[in-house]
């Protein structure tokens, strides 16, 4: 197991290291520099508030390519009788926050925790990290996060507080977004998205095409 220096802002090269499990280095920091370079590496942390830093390269890579989105006919409806409302990046760490109170089936605890937060708020005043918001009379109700790497969105996490908030904002930005993402990370399985067409590709198919944005 590679464990990082935190001294020094490096990782392995995750085409050249693939261990079977997809976890790539421990250690290191949270900082916005080494955040940055991760993801555009093809890295990314997840681990349990209070353990090591965990930095992860799957294989296969869950992502969803936008002019693939499935749109169910009640989510259409939903979407055409104007339930919720959009902004983007109006309230970057409140979506964050309740993207680190949302439970989450099968998890304990949460990997958002406070270094993680203010290195993504810098991210976010660097203009690499986005928030996208649902709101419903006047109240944030869902919404996701991310950092933008060329035409690539890595998604970070998602919440919901309503029946459908965070799947309509998905849906209502990967649209909006169709012509200009090229991808989108989910990097992780999930049912939720799989139901709206995210699927798994092999990781060096990832990596090549993360290696082609310019950032």
């Amino acid at each position: 197991m590679i464990w990082l220096d935190p001294d020094d802002i490096s990782f392995p090269d995750p085409e050249l290291y693939d261990p079977e499990d997809g976890l790539i280095a421990i250690g290191g920091d949270l900082k916005p520099e080494r955040l940055w370079f991760a993801y555009q590496l093809g890295l990314f942390p997840w681990y349990n508030e209070g353990e090591e830093i965990l930095w992860w390269c799957p294989d296969p890579r869950f992502v969803m390519f936008p002019n693939e989105i499935k749109i169910s006919k009640s989510m259409k409806k939903i979407l055409r009788d104007n339930i919720f409302e959009f902004t983007e990046n109006q309230c970057f760490e409140e979506v964050i926050r309740h993207c680190k109170m949302a439970e989450r089936k099968g998890q304990n605890g949460t990997w958002i925790n406070e270094e993680l937060i203010d290195s993504f708020v810098k991210l976010h005043q660097f203009g690499k990290a986005k928030s996208f918001e649902v709101w419903q009379n006047g109240d944030l109700v869902g919404g996701f996060y991310g950092i933008q790497v060329g035409n690539i969105f890595c998604g970070e996490s998602m919440f919901s507080k309503v029946s459908n908030a965070s799947k309509a904002g998905f849906i209502h930005f990967t649209t909006k977004y169709q012509n200009e993402w090229e991808l989108i990370d989910c990097q992780i399985h999930s049912e939720h998205l799989e139901s709206l067409g995210a699927k798994m590709i092999p990781k060096i198919d990832y990596l090549k095409l993360l290696k082609q944005q310019k950032s």
